[in-house]
């Protein structure tokens, strides 16, 4: 083979990473307008981008001074993929690793195949193809440890945890969601690939929900127990919200991020399958049917916590789990984003939720559902993360880049 035809079949990641002898940042950057939307060669003729009509055509966008996938509407279909990174791997190596995920974001979520894609119909229908990228404690520390907030670390030991699975912890968090899983795992596929170079695999949780279209679209979700799942969540529209999900200015380089915790829970549906109806309810203290609280109204109706029946009995069980999870101070709530699993060996959630401080107000519930919870009998946490979740970005900057800002 000629050198001509050897340079022009140097590798995207070699490019990018600083793999080929000679090429500097400078030249990094010079790539395909610095790996923007505009480098991908996917636009209508006179530079108008393509118009995506009809179911999965949807998009998107992924500027702003959030994240995308958190408060959007939540896609049918997630992947979490966790990493390590590279020994080697260093403050300099991440930033180069930001911008390439940056570009390949854009193009991906507006549905355009990034640059070299080898299969760019694959991404032309994104399906509402949101990515949202979070940092684990050694991604910070790599840059500067004095960087990390305290709560960037593993949750503390609760006594009926079992990990060790393999679903714990992770230096960078890719969740990718979408309506369909094909732009989905072709979206994983080409950002696994670009992350080769800096860091290696360390988990995958795939989850899912309800079709979109199978139903109404603010039905809130069954779990794989029956059981309607996230009720109670905060909704963005009231008041309060941003101060339990978004990091303010006092977080400095998070502002406008947020803390994830991620845990994996087991289902033990065999045993759950031997349960009443009756039974079933009094675990959780809602109606199976309807998601509505045992002591009457509809699903959104408060339950009343007071209210005992005929024997004098308290109609939701002390240890029923909604009566566990109760709390009386307002600011110790958190926004839920559970998807179901089934992996044709176990089946359960992956229950993720966003807010300040997981200290304050993930850990305090976890703790009374811990200690007392009659679903304990049929669920057993097998996997426990915590991520910082990076900051939204605007066109024409990069995902991460206040992290390098000092």
């Amino acid at each position: 083979m000629s050198a001509r035809n050897t340079e022009t079949r140097l590798s995207r990641r070699a490019l990018l990473t600083g793999g080929a002898a000679g090429l500097g940042v400078g030249a990094v950057l010079g790539v395909g307008g610095a790996l923007g939307v505009s480098a991908l060669g996917t636009a209508a003729p006179g530079g108008e981008e393509r118009a995506l009509s009809g179911f999965g055509g949807e998009s998107l966008p992924c500027h702003g001074e959030h994240q995308a996938g958190i408060v959007t509407m939540p896609g049918a279909h997630i992947r979490y993929s966790a990493y390590a990174l590279r020994p080697e791997v260093d403050a300099d190596a991440l930033r180069r690793m930001f911008r390439i995920l940056t570009g390949d974001i854009e193009g991906l979520t507006s549905g355009r195949g990034p640059l070299a894609d080898p299969e760019p119909e694959l991404a032309a229908r994104p399906s509402r193809l949101a990515i949202t990228v979070g940092a684990g404690p050694g991604l910070v520390d790599r840059v500067s440890p004095a960087l990390r907030p305290e709560w960037l670390a593993p949750l503390p030991a609760f006594d009926r945890d079992r990990l060790g699975a393999g679903f714990d912890g992770g230096e960078l968090l890719l969740a990718v969601q979408a309506d369909d899983p094909l732009p989905l795992a072709h979206a994983a596929r080409m950002l696994d690939r670009d992350l080769a170079s800096f860091a290696e695999r360390l988990w995958v949780q795939q989850g899912f929900r309800q079709a979109r279209g199978s139903e109404a679209e603010d039905t809130t979700m069954r779990n794989l127990m029956g059981q309607v799942d996230g009720t109670t969540n905060p909704s963005p529209e009231e008041e309060g919200f941003d101060s339990l999900v978004w990091l303010g200015p006092e977080a400095g380089w998070l502002a406008g991020g947020s803390a994830f915790v991620l845990r994996r829970i087991r289902m033990e549906l065999d045993t759950w399958d031997t349960v009443d109806r009756p039974g079933r309810e009094l675990s959780i203290g809602r109606r199976l049917s309807d998601g509505a609280p045992l002591t009457g109204g509809g699903e959104r109706t408060p339950p009343d916590f007071e209210a005992r029946n005929g024997l004098g009995l308290s109609v939701i069980p002390a240890a029923a789990h909604i009566r566990r999870a109760r709390s009386e101070d307002p600011s110790e709530r958190i926004l839920r984003r559970a998807v179901n699993y089934d992996d044709g060996h176990e089946a359960g959630l992956l229950f993720g939720c966003y807010q300040r401080d997981p200290r304050s107000q993930f850990v305090p519930i976890q703790r009374r559902l811990d200690e007392a919870d009659l679903l304990n009998t049929w669920i057993t946490h097998t996997g426990s993360a915590v991520f910082a979740i990076l900051p939204g970005f605007r066109a024409g900057g990069m995902l991460g880049e206040t992290l390098f800002a000092g």
